[in-house]
């Protein structure tokens, strides 16, 4: 049986399809795909209340927390730089919570771009709130840069070469959360992956994997979500 890895959605005030413009829980396709060409099942987990996340995790065998707007700086104890994003407080008050509830249950997790920060702020690190070079100067396009994985880690074993990744993002990683391990950095020495060591499945990429073809850091997760699920993780 293919497992079933949670994905988390935008929410916005506003999106229009067909004849209609409402609010909507919405999701870039590229995401469910990259998890299908995994080899997995894709459910979309919008917003909730974060006190039903535990609830929600119990019921999936792995958990993504997908890209999008800037982590609320409050939520690290900064004040907002003048480049940082409007707020996006049900998402920020979700994702954290779904982010302690894979945590403690030992569900694996993955987090992209957003998710990343957001782990690393789940376990009291920081953020940097505005870097630049890690985006196309051409609105609405990805940019690319190559990636270089640290040996021994997680990801190092994953893709142990220099990886060109499609990006999209102008925050990234400060002061590290507790416990995480730095296992990518950027030419600049931006941190590019950050994840847990020991046998808890959790890892961040700065990147979109989702918008380029290589499918190893979903196919790794999707492979822990199945052990997991064979050996009676899954309540």
């Amino acid at each position: 049986m293919k497992p079933l890895i949670g994905v988390s959605t935008y929410l916005e005030a506003s999106a229009a399809w067909g004849i209609w413009e409402l609010p909507a829980a919405l999701l870039p396709a590229a995401y469910p795909g990259l998890v299908q060409r995994a080899g997995a099942l894709a459910a979309m987990l919008p917003p909730d209340d974060p006190a039903s996340a535990a609830e929600v995790v119990a019921r999936l065998d792995g958990v993504v927390i997908a890209g999008g707007p800037d982590v609320e700086p409050v939520r690290y104890g900064a004040e907002p730089h003048p480049r940082t994003g409007p707020p996006a407080r049900e998402r920020d008050a979700w994702e954290l919570a779904l982010i302690e509830a894979a945590l403690a249950s030992g569900t694996p997790l993955l987090g992209i771009c957003r998710g990343m920060q957001l782990l690393n702020v789940a376990l009291g690190g920081t953020l940097v709130q505005h870097v630049d070079g890690h985006s196309s100067p051409v609105v609405g396009a990805f940019g690319g840069h190559p990636v270089t994985p640290v040996p021994g880690t997680r990801y190092g074993d994953l893709v142990p070469e220099e990886f060109d990744v499609p990006t999209h993002h102008h925050q990234t990683v400060d002061r590290l959360g507790r416990d995480l391990t730095v296992s990518a950095f950027a030419a600049d020495g931006t941190v590019e992956a950050v994840e847990l060591p020991g046998p808890r499945w959790a890892l961040g990429v700065q990147w979109h994997p989702e918008m380029g073809e290589d499918t190893r850091v979903m196919t790794a997760l999707v492979r822990a979500a199945r052990e997991r699920a064979a050996t009676g993780g899954r309540s």
